[in-house]
């Protein structure tokens, strides 16, 4: 039989278990962290209806999707986790309490050219606030801080949530006489960072029809200085002249001011009025996260404010705020700036018993007890020499062996070795249960990312 070559596809990714164990502990991580905002957990199917996915259609979104027949059914693989829950929300609004606060991971599909750092299959780690009607703008508040309390309790510590609203410039845009081309506007200021003010000015005034005055002032309140509090003092001097202007100094006023509140450093976030995500359903509050010594990576978190997220699904208007975390993307570039904690070392089980006699019903018996205890425990009862069993636990980073012979059973005690530092003694049950749990305690103390 001719073999196959082994190969994965370019676009997505495979981990080895080391790698996988510090992807799962960073997952573990947000999922206890979103659960302490009190997020329920969600899971959407990765195949839908192509008239779902699709309801809004066009664009890039419509070329990157993986689309196929199966008999007479039209389906499409997820491209991200937001419109599944519109459909989700929709569907089940009957049986949800509202606000519903949902997180979700899970891969998604995006049929884009494949390069470094960039997948076609990847995880996202998202969480949505979804309100009936109507949703407080507290809760845009509320968000960066589990942005902050996610990134560092994974360990980051230098990073920057930038924040600002749409209606901000919305209603800027509206008093230059720019409301018909605000859309272009926003995307084409949104690139700033990337392109700098010139290309800007350019694009400003050659594709989206604006004069070289109003580009220029577009500019110039774009990049008002001052920090946070700056920011809010001079935006002041422009209350009174749009009324979506008003509202939208009001709302980013409201949320930098609960954001300490709440948690979030002073240090840590800062109102930037370039940043306005380039998509069109984001109506007020907008985020983005920045790793402070890796501008050129991009935001690592980003979201907003939604006025209605199910609209193609149903009449109900349902807003809501939320933010996703590229997972996939993220791990990449933590992994190639070495930001990832090789401690404690990848490690299938806590134990590995070896039973040192042809009766192994006690080592069956104590790997039972210790794993209703909370050990992973694995029992090795291969035919190989000594040396070669003590040296698999090694390989797999078991941190304890525990032999089972003649003498430990006879005497109801087990002999519990530490391979790290070589030692061993014999003692009863519960003391060995102790030792263990004190041992991994310290072992998986540190944050999955390295404190920089």
């Amino acid at each position: 039989m001719e073999k196959i070559k082994p190969r994965t596809l370019s676009g997505f990714m495979e981990l080895l278990p080391a790698a996988q164990e510090q992807m799962e502990r960073i997952m573990q991580t947000l999922r206890e962290t979103y659960a302490l905002y009190g997020f329920y957990p969600l899971d959407t199917p990765v195949l839908e209806a192509s008239e779902v996915l699709l309801a809004k259609g066009g664009g890039e979104t419509e070329k990157q999707i993986y689309r196929f027949q199966k008999g007479d059914t039209d389906l499409s693989m997820r491209f991200d986790l937001t419109v599944p829950l519109a459909k989700y929300v929709a569907l089940n609004y009957g049986q949800l309490t509202f606000p519903f606060r949902r997180y979700q991971i899970g891969k998604v599909y995006r049929g884009e050219r494949a390069q470094r750092g960039r997948f076609r299959e990847f995880y996202q780690a998202d969480i949505d606030i979804i309100g009936d009607g109507q949703l407080d703008i507290i809760n845009e508040a509320e968000i960066p801080s589990i942005i902050y309390k996610t990134f560092s309790r994974l360990g980051l510590k230098r990073f920057k949530i930038r924040i600002n609203n749409r209606k901000v410039l919305n209603g800027f845009f509206a008093m230059l006489g720019l409301s018909d081309k605000a859309s272009d506007v926003m995307r084409t200021i949104d690139k700033l960072e990337k392109i700098g003010p010139d290309k800007v000015c350019e694009i400003l005034t050659e594709d989206c029809g604006a004069t070289s005055e109003q580009a220029d002032e577009i500019l110039k309140f774009i990049t008002i200085e001052g920090g946070t509090q700056g920011i809010l003092e001079a935006l002041k001097g422009y209350e009174g002249k749009n009324e979506t202007l008003d509202q939208g100094i009001s709302e980013l006023t409201t949320v930098a001011t609960y954001m300490e509140g709440f948690g979030v450093p002073a240090d840590h976030f800062e109102i930037d009025l370039t940043i306005a995500r380039g998509l069109d359903y984001y109506t007020g509050t907008v985020y983005e996260t920045t790793m402070l010594d890796h501008p050129e990576i991009g935001s690592i978190c980003s979201g907003g404010r939604y006025d209605n997220l199910a609209e193609y699904y149903t009449d109900k208007k349902l807003p809501g705020v939320g933010i996703s975390i590229g997972l996939t993307r993220l791990f990449f570039v933590l992994q190639d700036k070495d930001y990832l904690n090789q401690n404690p070392p990848a490690s299938p089980a806590d134990v590995m018993i070896l039973p040192m006699t042809d009766e192994v019903g006690p080592a069956i018996e104590l790997a039972t007890r210790l794993r209703d205890n909370g050990i992973r425990v694995q029992l090795h009862c291969e035919k190989k020499k000594f040396k070669a069993k003590i040296t698999y636990a090694d390989k797999l980073a078991i941190p304890y062996v525990i032999f089972m012979g003649e003498d430990e059973i006879k005497n109801n005690v087990v002999a519990l070795k530490e391979l790290a530092t070589g030692e061993q003694t014999n003692t009863g049950f519960d003391e060995a249960l102790a030792r263990i749990r004190d041992g991994l305690a310290a072992r998986a103390a540190g944050t999955v990312i390295l404190d920089r």
